[in-house]
C-alpha cells in the first residue's frame, strides 16, 4: 500500500517563502519611505541656499503666522471671523513693535553705544582691581602666582575685548543692514497677514499633497514636529522675553549701568540653558565690580537678581510655559543655530530651531522604524539572551 505524501516540509518552505517575502516588502517600504525624506531634505536645503538672500521678510512672516496661529484660533472660538481675528492680532502686534521702537529701540541703542566706548576702560579698571589684592592672599586662597594672575588677565582681557568688539560690530552691521531693509518692515507684516488668514488651508492643502500611501505616517511625525515646535518656540520664546524683562527691571532698580541691555541680551539668550543666566550673570557682575566698589552689597544685589530669576524660571515659568513639551538638547541647539546661520545666514537663523525639531524627530523616528525592521530583528525566532552579568570586582572574564 503506498504511503500519503508528506506535506510538511512544502508547507515549511511556503511559511519561510511568505515570511521572506513579507521581509522583502517590509524592507522596501523602509528604503522607499528613507529615500523619499533624504530627497525632499535636499530639495528644501537646496531651496534655502539659492534663494536665501530674499527669503528673510517671507520666513519672518511665516515664523509670526505660526507663532500667532493659535491665538488666531482661540479668538475664533470666542466668535470672531478669521478675518476679524487675523485683523486684531496683526494689528495689536505692530502697536507693540511700534511702541518698541519708539520707546525700547533707542534706549537700547544709546546703552550699547556707551557700553562699546567705555569697554576699553572697564575692562582695564576690573583688571587693576582683580590684581590690587595682597599677593599672598591670592596665593593662599586660591594657589595662584600674582604674576601669573596678572599676565594671564591681560590675555584673556586682550583676546576678550577683541572679541567683544568683533561681536557687537557684526551685531551693529546686521542691525542696520535689517534696518536699511525696508522690505523686512513692509513685505513681513503683509506676508503674516496672508499665512496667518488662510493658514488653516494650506494646511490642508499641504496634506492633500502627500501621497497617499505615507499620509498617515506624515501626519504623524508633523504632530510631533509641531509638538516640538511649539513648545519650544512658542514656550521658550514667552520664557524669554519674561526673563529678559525680569533682568532688565531687577538690574534697573540696583542702579546698575547697562542694566537694561544686559537684562534683555541674558532673557533673550536664554532659549540656551544655563548660557544666557551665566553671561548675563559674569556681565552683570563685572560691570558691578567697576561701578560700585567695594561696596559689596550693590555686588551681591546684581547678582542675586539673577538667582532670583532662575529661581522663579524653574519653579514657576518653566513649568506653566513649556511643560512637558519635547525639548532640544542644548549641544543639538547650538550646532543648529551655528550650523544654520553660516549656511543661510539670518535666515538660517529664523528656521534653525524648527529645523533642528524635525531633524530630532525624523531621527527618532527613522531608529523606530530600524527597529522594528527585518534588518534589525533578523530572521531568528529564538530571544537573544542578555549579556551575562559580571561579578562586582572582578577583573574580567575568567578562563
Amino acid at each position: 500500500m503506498a504511503k500519503a505524501p508528506n506535506r510538511i516540509p512544502d508547507q515549511n518552505i511556503d511559511a519561510a517563502a511568505e515570511a521572506a517575502a513579507a521581509d522583502a516588502a517590509a524592507s522596501g517600504v523602509f528604503r522607499r519611505q528613507i529615500r523619499f525624506w533624504l530627497i525632499s531634505a535636499i530639495i528644501l536645503a537646496i531651496f534655502l541656499y539659492v534663494f536665501s538672500g530674499i527669503l528673510l521678510p517671507f520666513v519672518a512672516g511665516m515664523v509670526l503666522a505660526y507663532f500667532l496661529d493659535p491665538v488666531a484660533d482661540r479668538l475664533q472660538r470666542l466668535g470672531l471671523s478669521r478675518l476679524m481675528a487675523t485683523i486684531v492680532i496683526l494689528f495689536a502686534f505692530i502697536v507693540v513693535l511700534v511702541l518698541a521702537f519708539v520707546i525700547l529701540i533707542p534706549v537700547l541703542a544709546s546703552q550699547m553705544a556707551d557700553f562699546a566706548s567705555k569697554l576699553p576702560e572697564y575692562l582695564t579698571r576690573l583688571q587693576s582691581l582683580i590684581t590690587s589684592f595682597d599677593p599672598r592672599w591670592l596665593e593662599e586662597q586660591f594657589g595662584v602666582d600674582a604674576n601669573g594672575l596678572q599676565e594671564g588677565l591681560n590675555s584673556l582681557l586682550t583676546s576678550g575685548f577683541g572679541l567683544l568688539t568683533t561681536v557687537f560690530t557684526s551685531i551693529w552691521s546686521s542691525g542696520v543692514a535689517l534696518v536699511s531693509v525696508v522690505s523686512l518692515f513692509v513685505v513681513t507684516p503683509v506676508v503674516a497677514f496672508y499665512m496667518l488668514l488662510d493658514w488653516d488651508r494650506m494646511v490642508a492643502i499641504v496634506d492633500s499633497w502627500v501621497p497617499r500611501d505615507y499620509v498617515q505616517t506624515v501626519r504623524a511625525i508633523a504632530n510631533d514636529i509641531n509638538t516640538a515646535t511649539a513648545g519650544f518656540v512658542r514656550g521658550q520664546g514667552t520664557l524669554c522675553l519674561v526673563l529678559g524683562a525680569m533682568y532688565a527691571t531687577g538690574l534697573t532698580l540696583t542702579g546698575l549701568n547697562f542694566g537694561i541691555l544686559i537684562g534683555l541680551f541674558a532673557g533673550l539668550i536664554s532659549f540656551i540653558p544655563y548660557v544666557g543666566s551665566l553671561t548675563g550673570l559674569v556681565l552683570a557682575v563685572g560691570v558691578a565690580f567697576v561701578q560700585f566698589w567695594p561696596d559689596w552689597t550693590m555686588v551681591a544685589a546684581v547678582a542675586g537678581v539673577f538667582f532670583v530669576g532662575q529661581f522663579i524660571e524653574g519653579n514657576i515659568l518653566q513649568p506653566r510655559l513649556v511643560g512637558k513639551s519635547v525639548g532640544l538638547h542644548p549641544v543639538w541647539l547650538m550646532f543648529s543655530l551655528f550650523a544654520f546661520g553660516a549656511l543661510f545666514g539670518f535666515v538660517g537663523l529664523l528656521i534653525a530651531v524648527p529645523a533642528s525639531a524635525a531633524v530630532a524627530v525624523l531621527v527618532r523616528f527613522a531608529i523606530a522604524r530600524y527597529l522594528e525592521s527585518p534588518l534589525y530583528k533578523g530572521h531568528n525566532t529564538e530571544p537573544v539572551p542578555p549579556l551575562p552579568a559580571r561579578r562586582r570586582g572582578s577583573g574580567g572574564p575568567r578562563s
